[in-house]
């Protein structure tokens, strides 16, 4: 860290890139209707319809009661469907809609456009480096959180 600018240690600027990353691609995701949370679920679905609303909420690792309001929203705006198992009515399935799946092209260039955006003055290599040092945050912060 430094002493005499804390502005400029290593934890404050990580989460000053995380709150500007997340504002550009609200930003952007609104535009089709789309809010943050939404995408990896969506990528959830994309990957495989027909989960239950618990896999899902372990899966993108969120709670229950998240979950239920995230897709209390994207059913009304059309993105899914929930229908009821016949192998247990007590549990829901999640399915996509159309319009959930014609999206998916929306969001991958949505996203595709952002990391152009990043790290537009970013040789490969320089990536590359980055990824690394990332990966190794993120496994630091996991062992953190327990």
């Amino acid at each position: 860290m430094h002493p005499d600018n804390t502005n400029e240690s290593l934890d404050f600027l990580l989460a000053i890139i995380s709150h500007l990353h997340r504002s550009l691609a609200c930003q952007q995701l609104e535009a089709i209707k789309l809010y943050r949370g939404q995408p990896p679920l969506l990528h959830a679905l994309w990957r495989q319809e027909g989960l239950t609303q618990k896999a899902l909420a372990e899966e993108l690792q969120i709670s229950p009661a998240t979950l239920t309001k995230m897709l209390q929203r994207m059913e009304k705006a059309g993105f899914i469907q929930r229908k009821i198992s016949s192998a247990d009515q007590r549990v829901s399935l999640v399915y996509l809609t159309d319009a959930g799946r014609l999206i998916q092209s929306q969001v991958i260039q949505i996203f595709q456009k952002m990391e152009h955006e990043v790290f537009a003055d970013f040789s490969l290599a320089e990536q590359d480096i980055l990824r690394q040092f990332l990966l190794r945050i993120r496994a630091n912060l996991i062992k953190a959180t327990g």
